[in-house]
């Protein structure tokens, strides 16, 4: 007779919560690997780099969302393949990204996440990708011999009509043609660009 061991993790606590994973049933979700995103993150401190940096112009006593969440929040939904602002609308409901964003209700919806994102500045872009830059090299206990830089351009299809959009006789559809620069699989750039242009433009 197979003898079975229940299996359990915990991950770190959300306001006094303990977050236990656990396969006994009961509400169920698709996206559990949100909290090993929440625990990869926490070690590596990214998304509260990114807040420190962030252009907030809005009124303190009038926020219900904070950057930091907002952050986590769209971030998070990218990795999980939730490209688009109106996932957000069912999203922000979610239990699983609510606790992944160190939150226990209702999250920003589409139309604010909409307005956050038209807050960034080309500033804010430097200074992110120079926080990016500095968590690789924090990754090297002791200064690397050699490092080879893989630049890639590659299509970004649209299939609306996005300001930008152009369409590129090689991929044969409208889309954008971002540039990344990669080390190993450490990405270090990701540069969205329109795709009327060399792909070795800006490399």
């Amino acid at each position: 007779m197979t003898n079975c061991i229940p299996l359990s993790y915990q991950f770190s606590k959300i306001k006094n919560r303990q977050i236990e994973i656990n396969f006994t049933g009961g509400e169920i979700s698709s996206d559990g690997g949100l909290l090993l995103l929440r625990e990869a993150d926490r070690k590596l401190g990214l998304t509260d780099s990114l807040a420190g940096l962030f252009p907030d112009k809005r009124d303190p006593d009038r926020i219900t969302h904070s950057t930091l969440t907002m952050l986590k929040q769209r971030i998070y939904g990218i990795a999980l393949g939730y490209e688009d602002l109106n996932d957000h609308d069912k999203l922000r409901k979610c239990p699983a990204l609510q606790t992944a964003s160190d939150r226990l209700e209702d999250m920003a919806s589409s139309a604010t996440l909409c307005r956050f994102e038209n807050g960034v500045d080309r500033n804010f872009i430097v200074e992110a990708h120079v926080t990016i830059i500095d968590k690789f090299i924090e990754s090297f206990a002791t200064p690397p011999k050699e490092l080879i830089l893989d630049f890639d351009a590659t299509d970004d299809e649209v299939h609306g009509h996005q300001e930008g959009r152009f369409y590129h006789g090689y991929y044969r559809h409208h889309c954008f043609l971002p540039l990344y620069v990669f080390c190993n699989k450490k990405l270090l750039v990701s540069y969205l660009r329109t795709s009327n242009q060399d792909q070795a433009k800006h490399a």
